[in-house]
């Protein structure tokens, strides 16, 4: 078999962003079986606090990390399956996807179902499905159970072509990342590399004060602790688009002139703010939360070479209440070239959204998850017609489930049942 050469990450026109269109999980955490259908390239997920907005931004962080560190890394550090798996389930934990490779593609099916046997994770199966053609039916063009399985070469796999059985090594080992390292499977080598490319944030402010060695890095990492070295690369290789993220965050921050990633004599990289009136810089950490918050974000959404797929969690954190708009619109405009995926409290970041973009979770009488999009709750679309904002209508309880302050939040149907 032929090796394929990874690709350069370039960045992407609109018309060929990956898009996910649904979600489907089970058995992980409180999320016993959730489906979220429909979503668009930006999606906002609302929720009180324990309604499991952090876990369906986990499971996208848990396949990425099944992809970049290994299925085993990404199972152990969760706790394995008795933290991991939902309290008194049956069955695997499974993780099921749909999307589009570009748009007017085939739509694709990957699900990914995982169980632990004798204290060790084992993917119990793994399949890929599509359909060729108008009136086709659809068929799978890898299909996998403990490590052992068939595929279908080819750029475009035909259900009448022959199916090769590849087994893998282990039944830990994921068939898609596996398969996606060579040159005959470029379907399953554009999912690998779609849910490798994924970025999902975990910005701490103590990490980007950090003074790492020096050396250019093209990409933040889920922390920021190598702000520094991203800037550093930034301006040696994009210093434009260093330069704009420098004026949009100006405009944010009052008095700030410019940020700059110096080399110390002894390796380190040192990153400091220089204010308007004053002729020294102040080193980072004594910079303030939300400059440093605000400036990461930027770098983040203005990347010249974006990843594909952007995880936020609360950005409202350490920010002023006014630049959570002007933020909104900036993940707006990166969900061009990104999926993004953001939750939030904040009903200043959800008046910049639409109600189909917005998703509000919630626990069921039994403690799980459930979900319902903004725009099928009733009267929504009304309030919104009549210029009510959405931030408005969520902070006043308009949306009828949510509400931190009502039994965690069901339904008014579910409360009274």
């Amino acid at each position: 078999m032929t090796r394929a050469r990874q690709p350069e990450r370039t960045a992407m026109t609109p018309d060929a962003v990956p898009r996910i269109t649904a979600l489907k999980v089970q058995n992980y955490r409180a999320l016993k079986s959730i489906e979220i259908k429909d979503l668009t390239p930006m999606t906002v997920l609302l929720g009180p606090n324990g309604s499991g907005k952090s876990t369906v931004f986990d499971v996208f962080n848990f396949l990425s990390e099944c992809f970049q560190s290994g299925l085993r890394h990404a199972w152990d550090r969760r706790g394995r399956a008795r933290e991991l798996k939902t309290r008194g389930s049956e069955g695997p934990l499974v993780i099921e996807l749909k999307y589009r490779e570009r748009p007017k593609t085939p739509l694709i099916t990957y699900h990914l179902a995982i169980d632990e046997e004798r204290g060790s994770p084992v993917v119990t199966e793994e399949w890929l499905r599509w359909t060729r053609g108008r009136g086709g039916q659809p068929f799978r063009f890898l299909d996998y159970r403990r490590g052992v399985g068939r595929v279908i070469r080819g750029e475009e796999p035909d259900a009448e072509a022959t199916r090769i059985e590849v087994p893998l090594r282990a039944p830990d080992l994921i068939a898609v990342n596996t398969l996606g390292q060579l040159a005959e499977h470029p379907r399953v080598a554009a999912l690998r590399d779609f849910i490798t490319d994924w970025y999902v944030s975990y910005l701490s402010i103590d990490d980007a004060r950090n003074q790492p060695e020096a050396g250019p890095q093209e990409r933040l990492s889920k922390t920021g602790d190598n702000l520094p070295n991203v800037i550093q690369y930034l301006n040696e290789r994009h210093s434009d688009r260093l330069n704009e993220i420098f004026r949009v965050l100006a405009e944010r921050v009052p008095r700030l002139e410019r940020v700059l990633a110096e080399a110390m004599p002894d390796g380190r990289l040192l990153l400091q703010i220089k204010d308007a009136p004053f002729d020294r810089p102040v080193l980072s950490r004594f910079a303030s939360d939300g400059t440093l918050k605000m400036l990461a974000y930027l770098i983040l959404l203005y990347d010249p070479e974006p990843p594909r797929f952007i995880g936020i969690e609360e950005p409202e954190n350490f920010l002023h209440p006014r630049l959570l708009g002007p933020l909104a619109d900036e993940c707006r405009r990166a969900s061009e070239h990104s999926q993004l995926l953001v939750t939030t409290h904040s009903p200043f970041f959800l008046d910049a959204m639409q109600p189909k973009e917005v998703r509000v979770l919630y626990r069921d009488e039994q403690g799980y998850t459930q979900v319902k999009r903004a725009s099928d709750i009733e009267d929504i679309k009304d309030f919104i017609d009549e210029g009510a904002r959405l931030g408005q209508l969520w902070s006043e309880g308009h949306f009828g489930l949510g509400d931190p302050l009502v039994r965690s939040g069901a339904p008014e149907k579910s409360r009274k049942s």
